[in-house]
């Protein structure tokens, strides 16, 4: 007889709760092979999202035993307790139904972070180059490699407080941006993020660099702006 695996899934919106599915366990299992076989198997109108399966689009993050997690590299063999998983939406966004989450609030907050890039060139202007070996470049080598997937906001204590917090996410996009030499928009871009909402809110607790998965730290980030902020000021330019 082959093993079971006992797995809770949140059901519903906001206010619903889990029910409990058996799973066959197998060989290299991840947590989306998981759900992808209850909605195939047991239950077709789970509702879930993912894309790529491979780790590249960041789409099927869930909260998985109370973490948040891309659920296609998340092996069963490694978060199983005692033959059971719970798997849940991802928390600090609205919930749609099931396992997918409303993410409208979390990229309209990269917007009010001034997280779209704002230069002076036109597509009749050759390309403007940024050496790689240049410090501002440097500084930023691996917060540009965010994807947007929201597990560092889900993962994030202040944004459960403050739901008005930009959050991690955004405030490393606001970083990439003020350290490319090419936009333009920098004062306003920290102006945007200097509010009781932005960088100045972060307590540090770094639970966004310990669960992102691409093992960014955008707590290093929002350290940046929160010293690019108290340069401007001191030098009377916010």
């Amino acid at each position: 007889m082959s093993e079971i695996l006992r797995v809770s899934v949140w059901r519903g919106e906001e206010a619903g709760g889990f029910q409990e599915f058996e799973v066959p366990r197998l060989e290299s299992q991840t947590v989306l092979d998981v759900v992808t076989y209850i909605q195939r198997s047991l239950d077709s109108t789970l509702s879930y999202r993912y894309a790529c399966r491979v780790g590249m689009c960041g789409s099927c993050a869930m909260t998985v035993n109370g973490k948040a997690r891309w659920t296609c590299r998340t092996h069963v063999a490694k978060v199983a307790d005692h033959g059971r998983v719970e798997i849940a939406p991802l928390t600090n966004l609205p919930v749609i139904k099931d396992l997918v989450t409303d993410m409208s609030e979390f990229f309209d907050k990269w917007s009010k972070a001034r997280g779209r890039f704002q230069g002076t060139q036109t597509r009749a202007d050759d390309f403007v180059r940024v050496s790689p070996e240049s410090p501002k470049r440097k500084q930023v080598d691996e917060a540009i490699e965010c994807i947007g997937c929201g597990v560092c906001y889900s993962s994030c204590d202040v944004v459960s407080w403050n739901p008005d917090y930009l959050g991690p996410a955004a405030l490393n996009r606001a970083w990439t941006l003020f350290n490319d030499v090419r936009d333009v928009d920098q004062k306003a871009r920290l102006t945007a993020v200097a509010g009781d909402a932005g960088c100045h809110a972060c307590h540090t607790h770094m639970n966004c660099t310990e669960r992102c998965p691409k093992q960014l730290s955008p707590t290093a980030g929002i350290a940046g702006l929160k010293r690019a902020i108290l340069a401007a000021a001191l030098k009377g330019e916010l």
